[in-house]
């Protein structure tokens, strides 16, 4: 299941890099990255501490649903906002049930 972070990650930091191309987004490109590498430092945690890295996986995305919740109530676009809205919350409560679970 650890496995699940970095696939997050991953799309996480791709979608940053993606967003910087097609929309010459530096706050895209550095919120991707810097989101993933957290996203990633949660991975490695989870793999020495699997409590402490779901809980910091589960924390960066409620933090991630939230920002991309109200950029999608502000543009309505289904891409990207909604999609990685969607993709979050997915993601938290994933991370949640194996955090708490």
């Amino acid at each position: 299941m650890t496995g699940l972070i970095l696939v997050y990650a991953l799309l996480v930091a791709i979608g940053g890099i993606v967003g910087y191309i097609k929309a010459s987004s530096q706050q895209s490109l550095i919120s991707g990255l810097v989101s993933g590498i957290a996203l990633a430092i949660a991975w490695f945690l989870s793999l020495q501490n699997p409590s402490a890295g779901f809980a910091l996986a589960t924390f960066l995305a409620l933090g991630l649903l939230i920002v991309f919740a109200i950029r999608f109530r502000k543009t309505g676009k289904l891409m990207p906002a909604g999609l990685m809205a969607a993709l979050s919350l997915v993601a938290m409560v994933i991370f949640a049930v194996s955090w708490l679970g």
